[in-house]
């Protein structure tokens, strides 16, 4: 099963598996598909071993990077980390962190000792997620640079071009995908607001074919809300060149996700996911809890804009990690509908080999009904 942008990467199966977590990357691309590790969690020096590590561990095999720069937030166009994040420090009002720090003590979640503390804008924007995408690039094995909101910037897109690479992005709207084309961007993820993380409001079924229609020979990759092959076929019959899926590798047995975090994936239910701006600053898919309930109710602090409010909330995501148990009603959780199917862990490669299965079932059953015998 190859499209030919599947041909194009060198892939055997036209899945896209975005995850931060390296062991994930590397079983999906043996496994056919193409791993794509979300760089927004690491500093520059971090992303450099986790690549290193994962081009040891893939052989023969590519994989993709994902990175942050969105098309608008504050501080865009600084070039110097050190001073925009300091200079955004000094926009965030005091009662947003201790706000914080109040929902945290009130649910038990133990501090982090000061000198383990992450810093607080990690990956994001031009003058961190620039250096990523350098990094990336300098990886052979690395065939796919792709943004996770907005155009990327022009000189990445050369750069990316200039390595003979290929560079994606996500967009929620056929406006949106129209811009990344004009651009020079080689592939657009047509993301439906059932996918987890940050979303539009569009729904899948409907975004594909606006934005297919306004690509013409430019390829889509069909996301939000995929975690079945009868998905898979159905986007690819539409005119996708494949899926990109993310809330799906969650649960294989390879991701490095806490037990605790883990039973509550496997317990969610469709309905039970929210966009909220309560963690990122931009609408975000994730199971609703107690922390989104808190932001939310009158009187309290409002998410502020992209990035502050991350850089409100990034101690909280750090001790949400390390604790997991106590941090079970406020953790950041970001995951899709499709949650709702996700009920038990499996090997990332039976997930791609299941996706290829039920897709080739559903084509030959598509392929049934098409072969109907016309009288003359």
């Amino acid at each position: 099963m190859q499209t030919d942008l599947a041909r194009k990467l060198g892939i055997e199966f036209p899945i896209f598996a975005f995850t931060h977590c390296r062991d994930v990357v590397v079983a999906v691309s043996k496994a056919g598909g193409l791993g794509v590790l979300g760089a927004v969690g690491f500093t520059p020096e971090q992303l450099e071993t986790e690549l290193d590590w994962i081009d040891e561990h893939i052989g023969d095999r590519p994989y993709g990077v994902d990175i942050v720069i969105p098309g608008k937030y504050e501080g865009m166009g600084a070039t110097d980390a050190d001073k925009l994040q300091e200079d955004l420090k000094a926009l965030i009002p005091q009662e947003h962190r201790d706000f914080v720090q109040k929902l945290l003590a009130e649910h038990g979640v133990p501090e982090i000792p000061e000198d383990e503390k992450m810093q607080e804008l990690i990956g994001f924007g031009t003058a961190i997620a620039g250096p990523q995408a350098d990094i990336a690039l300098s990886h052979d094995k690395c065939v796919l640079l792709a943004n996770a909101l907005g155009t990327p910037p022009p000189d990445v897109i050369e750069k990316v071009h200039e390595r003979g690479k290929v560079i994606a992005a996500l967009c929620g709207s056929a406006a949106q995908a129209a811009r990344h084309k004009a651009a020079g961007v080689d592939i657009i993820i047509a993301q439906g607001t059932e996918g987890g993380g940050h979303t539009g409001e569009i729904g899948s079924i409907v975004l594909w074919p606006e934005v297919l229609d306004v690509l013409g020979d430019t390829p889509m990759l069909a996301a939000g809300g995929i975690g079945s092959g009868r998905q898979m076929a159905a986007a690819l019959a539409m005119g996708a060149q494949g899926v990109w899926t993310g809330s799906l590798w969650l649960t294989v047995d390879e991701a490095d996700v806490p037990p605790a975090q883990m039973a509550s994936l496997f317990e969610a239910t469709s309905k039970d996911t929210l966009r909220s701006r309560s963690w990122t600053g931009k609408p975000c898919r994730m199971l609703r809890n107690e922390w989104t309930e808190a932001w939310d109710q009158e009187g309290n602090p409002k998410p502020l804009g992209m990035p502050m409010q991350f850089m409100v909330t990034s101690n909280a995501v750090q001790r949400g990690h390390r604790y997991p148990e106590q941090a079970k009603d406020v953790q950041f959780n970001p995951v899709g509908q499709i949650v709702g199917r996700m009920n038990k862990a499996r090997p990332a490669k039976d997930v791609v080999f299941d996706l290829v299965e039920e897709c080739i079932e559903s084509t030959e059953r598509l392929q049934t009904l098409m072969d109907v015998d016309v009288e003359d």
